[in-house]
């Protein structure tokens, strides 16, 4: 062997052994650990953690199609803008939700916004909206924003109309002893009344004892200085629930302005797992505080469990009311609807 064979033997020997250690030299680096979405159980079924926090969050909704029908009305079947003036009207609803909550030192931190996109017909102005459904903060008891008072509460069905307006911004303490609660609220009444930002307080006291449960409400309007009470028995009963409920005004407030008092019955029957039945029924005295006028209505709405998530609605009502001391009115209406819930 000569010195140039060797010389050249070596090179290639170091030549390898260099190229496989900056082979080695070059390691790939691994992915980061991925924080995938954890299931929070704390406070019901839905929640989520919010990655990175300790905050869970529930997202929720429906998809609501529902055609109602009843007389002409200026304002449509759905209540706002030029809906037409037929006696039926169709209409979509998309509406969601979202639900924060966290533990805290001074209870239950709740972050709460739901929001309503309406689709009635896009050939008018104002037919179609999106509306702000509720929007507020609750720490423990304390609950401060936009959202749905107390009046809102209703009977099982479709027959019963037991608020005026029912949705403030407002300032609530509701204390819940579990079988006992009793609650406090401050209500702005902007647009509730003709005067302009008026102040409403309301005060609920409720119990529950066994399958029965009470609750005492009130509602005092300070811009006209008249208020209203209402009471409201809901009572397992057989195989459904009775629900019972009145209400009288010193005079029309932001709270009730229908009539100077009513009355109003519903039983919700179990028919099966997938069925309900409900018929129900409301009677108004002194009309419109006219005492030569009243007015009633009876009817029955049923809800059917198509499947899981997916549910139907139909009601129909009977109405007869006093439009002056000399004429009166009776029609029909209701509603099908088609909603699936998520």
């Amino acid at each position: 062997m000569t010195i140039k064979s060797l010389l050249l033997g070596s090179a290639a020997a170091l030549a390898a052994v260099s190229g496989a250690q900056a082979a080695d030299a070059i390691v790939a680096a691994e992915p980061e650990p991925m924080e995938y979405v954890r299931v929070c159980d704390a406070f019901g079924t839905g929640y989520f953690y919010i990655p990175g926090t300790e905050t869970c969050l529930k997202i929720g909704g429906f998809i609501r199609f529902q055609t109602s029908f009843g007389p002409n009305e200026v304002n449509g079947r759905q209540g706002w803008g030029d809906a037409g003036t037929s006696d039926w009207d169709s209409f979509s609803r998309a509406y969601i939700s979202f639900d924060a909550k966290s533990d805290t030192e001074f209870g239950t931190l709740t972050g709460f916004f739901a929001a309503e996109f309406n689709a009635d017909n896009d050939t008018d102005a104002g037919d179609s909206r999106i509306d702000v459904d509720e929007a507020y903060i609750q720490l423990g008891g304390l609950k401060a924003g936009f959202f749905y008072s107390w009046w809102d509460k209703g009977l099982n069905g479709e027959s019963d109309s037991l608020g005026n307006v029912t949705e403030f911004n407002s300032i609530a303490y509701l204390y819940d002893g579990g079988s006992f609660q009793a609650g406090i609220a401050i209500d702005e009444l902007e647009g509730a009344t003709t005067k302009n930002n008026g102040v409403g307080v309301e005060a609920i006291v409720s119990a529950t004892v066994g399958g029965v449960s009470f609750d005492l409400l009130g509602g005092y309007d300070t811009e006209v200085e008249e208020g209203a009470i209402r009471a409201l028995l809901s009572a397992d009963l057989g195989p459904g629930t009775f629900q019972l409920a009145g209400i009288w005004a010193s005079d029309p407030n932001a709270y009730w302005n229908a009539s100077e008092w009513t009355v109003a019955a519903s039983y919700a029957f179990k028919a099966t797992d997938k069925l309900k039945i409900t018929p129900g029924a409301q009677y108004w005295g002194d009309y419109k505080f006219n005492s030569d006028l009243d007015r009633w209505r009876a009817g029955l709405t049923l809800d059917y469990a198509i499947t899981e998530g997916l549910a139907t609605r139909v009601s129909v009502q009977y109405n007869k009311e006093d439009i002056n001391a000399t004429t009166d009115r009776d029609f029909v209406s209701g509603f099908v609807r088609l909603q699936r819930n998520f």
